[in-house]
């Protein structure tokens, strides 16, 4: 189907960027640089720097940036890790491949981890935490950190969805042990493929990662010194994305510029909820633009009729899909979500016009429905 307001435009997107794209393509292959060299360095190098970290390691998928950097905090078979359940299922599944028990607590209002919940769910075989930064907003992390450091528990941050975005001025992946990020083409910061990094102060979390990225080898000594992956972040993609790094910073502010846009057209529509939450002191990259509302598959269908494409990225918690056999863990929250939230049309390339079309047919729709506009504004 052919949509007037697509979800992305990754033609736009190459459009705009073909020339720099082109350029970093051509010159890899043209210099031979297929694996492990110069261009994956430097944009290690500059992702690191982006970050605030000391360093990154470029992987091939944000799923092994988590196995590993689980790995290297040594979680095994018998340990438990505390994540949320409103998440991809990557997130427990590199907790399940470790040996490790994965143990789901639920969100807050704003998607991410609820500390608390959090708290109360640490036991004695409690190894790690695996807080998930949303739609590209922070978690609570003074609070998540403050109970890690109280239990002795490794901090990985999935900050798959907000590269970018911060918290007091620090960045997310910069907080724990290690952070961990996607490069998917969806992304903000969006590859020709799948791709990730690791993000760490810690040399030996990023030595051991760098290892078992190439399959557990010293490439300076050939030494082996662990049964590692094949999963390297290759060179032509890290030479696409340190192109596209340049122009992280702006696109993040055409995200945020739409989001305002979106909340001047939708607020004060009763039923629907917006992504913007309080605290000054963070700083929402927006990766999403998540509503909510109990009308969600009404609205979909009826965004569909008019030509704006929507996604909806979890329609049941993870346990309910029977194969990968989890317990189900009894989260309100995130079972209400599931069923109640969609993401609306969100890229460097989305336009104002678009945006106009998008919140002129969500109007419509609340319109067409009894006291569907109220006063109040949302906060």
């Amino acid at each position: 189907m052919s949509y007037r307001v697509p979800f992305i435009d990754p033609r736009e997107h190459y459009r705009r960027m073909k020339s720099e794209i082109d350029f970093a393509i051509t010159d890899t292959l043209a210099k031979g640089d297929l694996v492990l060299r110069q261009q994956l360095r430097d944009f290690e190098t500059h992702l690191a720097e982006f970050v605030g970290v000391r360093y990154a390691v470029g992987v091939n998928s944000c799923y092994h940036a988590l196995y590993f950097s689980l790995l290297a905090a040594g979680v095994g078979l018998g340990d438990e890790v505390i994540t949320v359940g409103h998440t991809f299922v990557a997130t427990v599944s590199a907790i399940v491949h470790t040996g490790a028990t994965p143990v789901l607590v639920d969100v807050r209002g704003d998607y991410n981890m609820a500390p608390h919940k959090f708290e109360a769910a640490v036991s004695p075989r409690t190894k790690a935490v695996i807080p998930v930064h949303l739609n590209g907003r922070v978690c609570d992390m003074d609070a998540i950190i403050a109970v890690a450091k109280k239990r002795g528990l490794a901090v990985i941050e999935d900050a798959a969805q907000a590269l970018g975005a911060s918290l007091r001025g620090k960045r997310a992946g910069s907080f724990g042990l290690a952070g961990c990020f996607s490069f998917y083409p969806f992304k903000s910061l969006g590859g020709l493929g799948d791709g990730g990094a690791v993000t760490t102060n810690d040399p030996e979390i990023a030595r051991f990662a760098t290892l078992m990225r190439f399959n557990g080898e010293d490439r300076q000594t050939g030494e082996f010194h662990y049964h590692g992956c094949t999963a390297l972040l290759d060179n032509v993609q890290a030479a696409v994305l340190d192109a596209k790094l340049r122009h992280l910073p702006n696109w993040i502010e055409h995200r945020r510029q739409t989001a305002s846009l979106y909340r001047k057209s939708l607020e004060g529509i009763e039923d629907l909820r917006l992504p913007h939450f309080p605290g000054d002191e963070y700083f929402d990259s927006y990766q999403n633009y998540v509503i909510r509302t109990t009308h969600r598959d009404q609205l979909r269908q009826h965004l569909q009729e008019q030509g704006v494409e929507t996604l909806i990225h979890w329609p049941k918690p993870m346990w309910e899909h029977r194969d990968l056999a989890l317990e189900n863990p009894g989260l309100g929250e995130t079972e209400s979500i599931c069923k109640q939230v969609m993401s609306l049309p969100m890229s460097a390339e989305t336009t104002t016009a678009q945006v106009e079309i998008v919140t002129g047919c969500i109007r419509d729709f609340f319109a067409s429905r009894p006291l569907s506009v109220a006063v109040h504004a949302v906060s």
